[in-house]
């Protein structure tokens, strides 16, 4: 699907997209396809929407019908879409040293939780919300095996590799351990 800033200025395009989208999470509504035109197939949708939506079926999209399909289109569009991702926020330079207690050591120790599961090498860090010995010890195993330098703590090149190796790691079954 293109991305929603190829339609400004295409109501139509805009509209259908809104339609089949919604379609994706609601299987009474008809799905149309986004060409721009606004003919018998968008009638039909537009129509069986307002139907569902408790407005006047009239296959014509006024402002009333927009304001309704948007309302349902904006939580369709989050259902349907990847999870979104969570960032952690590091300073330029910024360096969660051993000892550290922040709120982004839970997050740290939950993925490499799971990247203990999955890879052997890794320890289980626990969930202190400290970079305690046993996170700094997870943290230089995870660094050894993703040729980085193995210092313990966490900076940004670290945060990348374990970003990238979560979502390989989850699709593993923890009895599937290996080695990256």
């Amino acid at each position: 699907m293109r991305p929603p800033e190829s339609f400004v200025a295409q109501p139509v395009r805009s509209l259908q997209t809104m339609l089949r989208v919604i379609a994706q999470e609601d299987k009474t509504q008809p799905s149309v396809v986004p060409d721009g035109i606004y003919g018998e197939q968008t009638q039909g949708a537009v129509s069986v929407f307002q139907r569902n939506h408790g407005l006047p079926p009239t296959g014509i999209t006024d402002q009333a019908t927009w304001e309704a399909i948007y309302a349902v289109y904006a939580p369709a569009m989050v259902s349907i879409g990847p999870a979104q991702p969570l960032e952690l926020i590091l300073e330029p330079g910024q360096v969660i040293g051993r000892g550290s207690r922040d709120p982004n050591v839970y997050v740290i120790q939950a993925v490499l939780q799971v990247l203990s599961d999955a890879y052997a090498s890794i320890s289980p860090p626990g969930m202190s919300g400290v970079l305690d010995e046993a996170t700094s010890q997870s943290l230089s195993s995870f660094q050894e095996l993703a040729g980085l330098p193995a210092s313990g703590t966490l900076d940004k090149m670290t945060w990348k590799q374990m970003a990238i190796h979560y979502p390989l790691a989850t699709k593993k079954m923890p009895k599937e351990r290996t080695d990256l």
